[in-house]
């Protein structure tokens, strides 16, 4: 197979899912409707509420779902082969992952901005309100104390994308200013901040720097994780539009001009794909494809992660309801097309089946490495790019996406701790509220030892906790369509499949946890799997009630305040649904 016909089949079925089924979701499903207020109007305060240019949101969004994920997901799984992996990125780009990011953003917004978390009092009830928040703890645990490590490690192993990475906040900061404060043209300000952010990668490649690897008796890497904390701290309390916003706008392009200089060295040097369609020949050890291509593949083809930036920062930012189709849909299609690059560069990007095989040797190699090793070959063949900017090029794209995440989910883990103070009746500032995010982050990643070993100690959970989340919004997204009339099916059919492969996939964990002694791990998946079943019983239940209510729901939460629907308390005059609104109710 010719990496370029490959290339081709898949952006065409991604991008045809956006030009057709985003359009179906966006008119018949959700009803998206520009007369009702968005919630960045209602209730502006110029920090985290604020309207939001769709392409620049299209830009927060895009690079605060694109971590490391799509990249390292995707690189590893191609162990089974690339036709698994490539069937799973486009299928569920189109069908799972666009219409999730939406349908998140939908149920946002028309819920006054709360997060997911908030509306699972709302929806599915207080018991599965509280443990839908262990999950989002843990899953944000998980992102930022992991992304934290990959990060450091890629600043240590390529000192020359050092400059490019901490400059970008320089530059981002520059263009949040020229955009709010000095009401500069959008695209001629986007040109120059994508050609500041291109230079400093081209000086980073000509003057690599590194810590030294021992300061103050902390190695190198303790340094990098704790001012990637420090900094994620401070941005995720700082006004969304003068650092987040902007860093994430202007990576987005830069990021997507990575991609297409990827897309188009594939399509000049036209590489054969060297890893078998299906691997017959898997290394010892390597577990079955079903159900762990589901969870190993998460960001790509559908993330419960998406689910929490949409709602958590998007839906906060959109400025009017018709922006979430470009913001949520399109934004999983830019990371569905990251996803199918990583495969590309991680099969195509070796000179033989051998060299390829040396990489893959066991299951979770490649990743990272595959990705921008792979790249940089092709890279370097398409355009006759020097190896060593080639790979800077990659090197910085992977730090990128992984930092904008990691800021990303500071900011959220800063919201979740502010919505836990509301249900137990303690209103936090975000400073508090913010040091207990950082805190939690560092204790789990300094825990095991000053090398920030402790970041990756609960990463194997990630897949499944991830694919967990995925599941549960889709179910209040499911309960919200049947409150309104509406067919469920395109949340219900994800949601039954997704949730079918998690549930299987933590069952195999638990032998796997159980037979290696790792009694962390093996505790943590059965609290993970007793919240998965439990909440997901407590869902079906109030989709059953659902299809019974003859209230109007968009009414009930005209009338409700942001506090009341973080804590789940809805009331209804319609006497028939007294009983379902108690007994989902967090009062």
């Amino acid at each position: 197979m010719n990496s370029l016909v490959l290339a081709l089949i898949g952006v065409s079925m991604i991008l045809a899912g956006y030009f057709f089924y985003s359009k179906f979701l966006s008119t018949k499903i959700y009803a998206l409707d520009d007369s009702r207020v968005t919630p960045s109007h209602e209730l502006q305060d110029g920090v985290d509420y604020v309207p939001t240019n769709k392409y620049v949101l299209w830009g927060h969004h895009f690079t605060s779902v694109a971590g490391a994920a799509p990249i390292v997901g995707p690189a590893i799984a191609v162990i089974w082969g690339w036709l698994p992996a490539f069937l799973w990125v486009t299928i569920g780009t189109v069908f799972f992952a666009g219409m999730h990011d939406l349908g998140a953003l939908w149920a946002s917004i028309r819920n006054k901005g709360q997060s997911i978390g908030a509306l699972s009092g709302r929806y599915i009830g207080a018991r599965g309100r509280n443990l839908f928040l262990v999950v989002i703890v843990l899953l944000l645990l998980m992102v930022n104390a992991a992304f934290s490590v990959v990060i450091a490690n890629l600043l240590i192993a390529t000192p020359t994308a050092v400059i490019p990475t901490w400059g970008a906040l320089v530059v981002a900061f520059l263009v949040g200013q020229a955009i709010y404060r000095w009401k500069l043209n959008l695209p001629i300000v986007s040109v120059i901040g994508v050609v500041a952010l291109y230079s400093l990668v081209w000086i980073g490649d000509k003057t690599p720097l590194a810590l030294p690897e021992t300061m103050l008796g902390l190695p190198d890497k303790a340094w990098w994780i704790l001012l990637l904390f420090i900094y994620a701290g401070i941005a995720s309390m700082l006004p969304v539009w003068m650092l987040l916003q902007p860093r994430d706008y202007i990576n987005g392009l830069q990021l997507f001009i990575a991609l297409g200089i990827l897309y188009g060295s594939v399509l000049l040097a036209r590489p054969d794909v060297v890893a078998p369609a299906i691997n017959g020949n898997l290394p010892e050890g390597t577990p079955s494809i079903v159900p762990l291509l589901f969870v190993t593949i998460a960001c790509g083809a559908i993330s419960g992660f998406h689910g929490m930036v949409s709602s958590g920062t998007s839906a906060k930012q959109l400025d009017k309801e018709t922006d979430a189709r470009f913001v949520g849909y399109f934004g999983a299609v830019g990371e569905g097309l990251l996803a199918l690059g990583s495969i590309i560069a991680a099969t195509a990007g070796f000179a033989s089946l051998q060299a390829w095989e040396e990489i893959y040797d066991a299951f979770n190699k490649g990743g990272v490495t595959a990705f921008v090793q792979g790249g940089g070959s092709i890279i370097e063949a398409g355009i006759g790019l020097p190896h060593s900017l080639s790979a800077t090029i990659m090197a910085t794209t992977a730090i990128l996406f992984a930092a904008t995440t990691m800021d990303t989910g500071v900011r959220l883990k800063r919201f979740v701790v502010q919505e836990i103070g509301e249900i137990v009746g303690t209103r936090l500032t975000k400073l508090p509220a913010t040091v207990i995010a950082v805190g939690a982050g560092l204790a789990l990643t300094f825990g095991a030892g000053a090398d920030g070993s402790g970041g990756m100690l609960i990463w194997p959970l990630f897949g499944t906790t991830n694919q967990l989340m995925a599941a549960l919004t889709l179910s209040i997204i499911a309960i919200m369509l049947l409150r309104r009339r509406r067919t469920p099916l395109p949340a219900l059919i994800p949601l039954i499949f997704v949730g079918a492969m998690t549930v299987y996939a933590l069952f195999i964990q638990l032998g796997t946890f159980w037979e290696a002694r790792n009694w962390l791990l093996l505790v943590l998946d059965i609290i993970i799997l007793i919240a998965a079943v439990w909440v997901i019983v407590e869902a079906f239940s109030a989709m059953k009630d659902a299809r019974n209510y003859d209230g109007d729901d968009d009414a009930e939460l005209a009338a409700l305040s942001v506090h009341e629907i973080a804590i789940g308390h809805a009331e209804s005059s319609k006497g028939g649904d007294a009983g379902h609104t108690q007994r989902h109710s967090g009062e």
